[in-house]
Formats: structure tokens, C-alpha cells, sequence
């Protein structure tokens, strides 16, 4: 049954920064992770802020999803770190979208 796919935008996340600038947040410029579904993938041996991505996750699902391309979620790709005086910024990039099934997703059937 086609009627229960869905797409969802994969996620690249990554640390942006002035050239130079003091970092309080513990991160490095170029430090990323990957959404994939529900999915959070880092590369091994890197880690990222609990703060930096409590700020991040709220913003996740909704840059997933498909949006009006002058919505403000199509066009702007970088929130600021939490910490107010650390220069660094977090580029979303969506990179490829990926089809779902709805009844792979939930327990709760499609209506």
C-alpha cells in the first residue's frame, strides 16, 4: 500500500565558527552529527554538547520535514550556540530525503 510512505530530509549538523574564535561550548569547527530518521549518528570518538544539542533537537523534526520554500524553516540553516558568548553557530543541512512507512514507524494504524 503506497498510501503510508512518507520522506523525511536526513540532517547534517555541523560547527561552525570565525576563524580563530575561543569555542566555550567544547566544540570544534567542523564537528557534525547526522539525523537519519530518528536517528542521531556522530563519527567515532566525537561528542557534542548536551546543552548545544538541547538547543538543536526542538528545530530537528521540523527541518525533516518537507516546508513551503519561504517558510523561514526552508531558508535559514544555522541556530547559535546556547552559550551567549560563544561565537559558534550549528549549520543544518538537509542532504537526501528518505522514505518511510507508516506502519514501520508506530504501532498506531494509518486512518
Amino acid at each position: 500500500m503506497e498510501s503510508d510512505v512518507f520522506e523525511l530530509w536526513d540532517l547534517r549538523v555541523e560547527v561552525v565558527a570565525p576563524p580563530g574564535a575561543k569555542l566555550w561550548c567544547g566544540a570544534v569547527p567542523g564537528d557534525h552529527f547526522e539525523v537519519r530518521g530518528e536517528m542521531l549518528h556522530m563519527p567515532p570518538g566525537q561528542g557534542f554538547s548536551m546543552y548545544s544539542l538541547a538547543a538543536l533537537l526542538p528545530l530537528l523534526p521540523a527541518k525533516q520535514r518537507p516546508t513551503h520554500p519561504q517558510d523561514w524553516m526552508s531558508t535559514d540553516a544555522e541556530v547559535a550556540c546556547p552559550d551567549p558568548n560563544c561565537p559558534s553557530r550549528f549549520r543544518i543541512t538537509r542532504t537526501a530525503l528518505r522514505r518511510f512507512r507508516h506502519g514501520e514507524t508506530t504501532a498506531v494504524p494509518a486512518p
